[in-house]
């Protein structure tokens, strides 16, 4: 089940040519596939594109009408490979994934099409996850581009700029024989426009035709010495005949005047937060109205060397803004700048951050420091004053707070069936001293953040077992992987179990199955218990694991059970036998069935069923306040409040309105030794008229019972 539905949605795909179409930045790039003739996509999910692959599975009634293909790929490898339809036959295909640890995954099958070259139009959409709101490692796509010679676009973050460079995405694919990457940042993919829409077109040539009528082109396949012609030919056809569309179709754009002595170039993707600078340094307004020259690269790859002297022409100091490092862009400029014998001055590192995400405020700054060395004219007093007092102000107390309080880490979602694993883990250690962890990517990741502070290292998705292979001592402690469900099918499989196997790893490898790939979205795959129309769900990961020769395996179908789960965390750590020892723990995503049994439970409740949950508390008068069992659940619903007892200090465990009633605190007080303050209670709601009349006998024997008690401790404090 998807993190987000777009059932509703995906009817605006539909729409003729000629309307508007009102939605969301990943709808307009589905649409543009489709007035695009695309004839196959596929890809793999992952921030910020995991709704572009949501869309696509629920648009597939509109993909089948036209005859596009659609596949949830296994991996980005996968979906990259997909290209290979385009290499001989007059196909437009697109592909979608997470960079740029998804273009990691793709480079080899990347680097092959590139080379062969494309007939039919190839476009890469990669969802650009760089800044602080990102989760991975702080790389750039334009890295690969350059490397494999595949052109990049990253257009202006507007639907009608987006939907452009779509279709002119794939046009220029195929006057270059290129394949294309379309960069669409995290505010790219959600921001809401609108644009005029053409007609959804099925492609001419399709799968069919071509399975019916193959072409073998040696010349296409990377061998040599077609390898080595390959070089030559995107340096003396493919590079020009790129440069020669970019440059006819105008696919960079010139806003604001012409002439004048400084100048501002951009890449695509950075357009709108300039305007807002320029507007707080008081050079445009708030409609993006300005006579500042501005040169805005919605293709980054390759430059147009005689639009940048156009663009220069005159100008004594033009800024780069170009987001992120190494600083591609400012180095390849200045070169052609330089071969030209322009004496126009190129500067962006210099004034804007070397590093990190360019934020509305980081290029404010920048651009009054251009502006101040390079133009202070344009910087009127009253623009500066407008500047300075559009400056966040941030005040002595928030400044205090920062200086004694830790960031806030990201963790486990309330209920996460994962939490009691590292629980679990943690108990263990009390015995065995600190494990070596080898993490993966995924929900499970967060275990190496407080409260549970576990964890080594981490390689990649579905690389855990792969980062403790050279662990694979003869005597001592055995190191613990961790891997999930979306891992272990993605890359887990081979390179983490079948790799063990072959070479006799004697380890601990725990596979988290929680039913769908959780911490992309929620995602049907392989091992999914739902029934999906259009997929194969319901194959055993404990099936697979035997499948390439793995003996011992435990499972547990409810990891909630943090004593069995220690238990069976130490069997394996013990245990007489050599090689991988596998401990499969299933629980189904508590979002996931939170998504599921909420709305239900709603309907149930207005319709006037009787529909009980499950919550837990804390009684106050017998929690310690010492706080082990936050420690060692760290679950967002526990808290604390106040101690009600005026003669103890320590506030007291609470838990808050947001439990889901998954009983994890109760079991780690159980399993920890705790104290036996947690009680577990049930909401009723729509009761029988009997239960109503239990629940007012049952006030009044409290309510009598609490007014003697509280007349006893008056007396005595008396």
């Amino acid at each position: 089940m998807a993190e987000r539905s777009f059932a509703h949605e995906v009817e605006k795909l539909r729409i003729p040519a000629g309307q508007e179409f009102r939605g969301e930045g990943i709808l307009a790039v589905t649409k543009a596939l489709l007035q695009s003739v695309v004839g196959y996509v596929g890809g793999y999910q992952g921030a910020p594109i995991s709704h572009l692959m949501d869309v696509l599975a629920d648009a597939q009634g509109v993909l089948e009408e036209l005859g596009v293909h659609f596949e949830a790929s296994a991996s980005e490898a996968a979906a990259a490979a997909m290209l290979a339809a385009s290499v001989n036959y007059p196909i437009r295909g697109a592909v979608t994934w997470k960079s740029t640890v998804g273009t990691n995954v793709a480079s080899d099958a990347l680097a092959n099409v590139a080379s062969g070259g494309v007939l039919g139009g190839a476009l890469i959409i990669v969802g650009e996850d760089y800044g602080e709101g990102s989760s991975i490692v702080q790389e750039r796509s334009h890295a690969f581009a350059m490397k494999s010679q595949m052109w990049l676009l990253d257009p202006r973050p507007d639907l009608e700029s987006i939907v452009r460079m779509v279709e002119r995405g794939f046009e220029l694919s195929e006057a270059s024989n290129t394949p294309v990457i379309l960069q669409l940042r995290i505010r790219a993919c959600h921001l809401y426009g609108r644009f005029r829409t053409g007609a959804n077109r099925a492609p001419p040539f399709t799968l069919q035709d071509a399975l019916e009528n193959p072409v073998r082109d040696l010349s296409r396949i990377v061998l040599p010495p077609a390898s080595f012609q390959h070089e030559q030919e995107k340096i003396e056809r493919r590079w020009p005949a790129a440069l020669d569309f970019i440059r006819a179709h105008r696919l960079n754009e010139f806003f604001g005047a012409a002439g004048g002595a400084v100048g501002v170039i951009v890449q695509g993707g950075l357009y709108n937060t300039l305007m807002r600078a320029l507007e707080l340094n008081g050079v445009a307004d708030a409609f993006g109205n300005t006579d500042m020259p501005i040169y805005v690269l919605n293709v980054t790859y390759p430059l147009v060397p005689d639009e940048i002297m156009q663009f220069c022409a005159g100008k004594a100091t033009v800024l780069m803004i170009e987001e992120g490092q190494p600083e591609y862009i400012e180095q390849n400029l200045g070169m052609i700048l330089r071969n030209a014998g322009s004496q126009t001055t190129v500067v962006g590192k210099d004034l804007l951050p070397r590093a990190g995400e360019y934020t509305g405020e980081a290029l404010r700054r920048g651009v009054e420091s251009f502006l101040r060395r390079y133009a202070p004219a344009r910087l009127s007093s009253a623009a500066a004053r407008s500047a300075h007092s559009a400056r966040p102000q941030v005040s002595k107390a928030v400044q205090a707070l920062a200086a004694v309080l830790p960031l806030r880490p990201a963790g486990f979602c309330t209920g996460c069936p994962e939490r009691p694993l590292f629980t679990a883990l943690k108990l263990l250690e009390r015995e065995t001293r600190p494990l070596h962890l080898s993490c993966d990517i995924g929900c499970h990741l967060f275990s190496i953040l407080p409260p549970f502070n576990l964890g080594n290292t981490t390689m990649g998705y579905g690389l855990g077992a792969a980062g403790a292979a050279a662990f694979n001592a003869p005597r001592g402690k055995r190191a613990v992987a961790i891997m999930g469900d979306g891992g272990f099918w993605h890359n887990g499989l081979t390179s983490g179990v079948a790799n063990a196997v072959f070479n006799r790893t004697d380890a601990v490898l725990v596979v988290i199955d929680n039913g769908s790939s959780a911490a992309t979205g929620g995602q049907d795959i392989l091992s999914s218990r739902a029934d999906n129309k259009t997929k194969s769900t319901k194959h055993s990961i404990a099936d697979a694991v035997r499948g390439v020769g793995v003996t011992w395996l435990r499972s547990i179908d409810r990891t909630y059970d943090v004593a069995r789960m220690r238990a069976t965390l130490r069997a394996a750590m013990i245990a007489p036998e050599k090689g991988l020892k596998v401990v499969l723990a299933a629980s189904e995503c508590m979002l996931n069935r939170q998504r599921r049994e909420r709305p239900r439970e709603s309907r149930a409740i207005a319709a006037g069923a009787r529909v009980v949950r499950e919550r837990f508390g804390v009684d106050s008068d017998t929690c310690t306040g010492d706080h082990s069992c936050i420690r060692l659940s760290g679950c967002p619903s526990l808290t604390i409040r106040p101690n009600p007892d005026p003669l103890r200090e320590d506030p007291v465990a609470h838990v808050d309105n947001t439990c889901v009633g998954c009983g994890l605190c109760g079991e780690v007080a159980h399993a920890a030794v705790l104290c036996p303050s947690f009680y577990r209670a049930e909401l009723v709601f729509n009761p029988t008229p009997i239960e109503r009349l239990f629940a007012r006998l049952r006030g009044k024997i409290i309510g009598l019972l609490q007014g003697i008690a509280d007349t006893r401790r008056l007396r005595r404090a008396y």
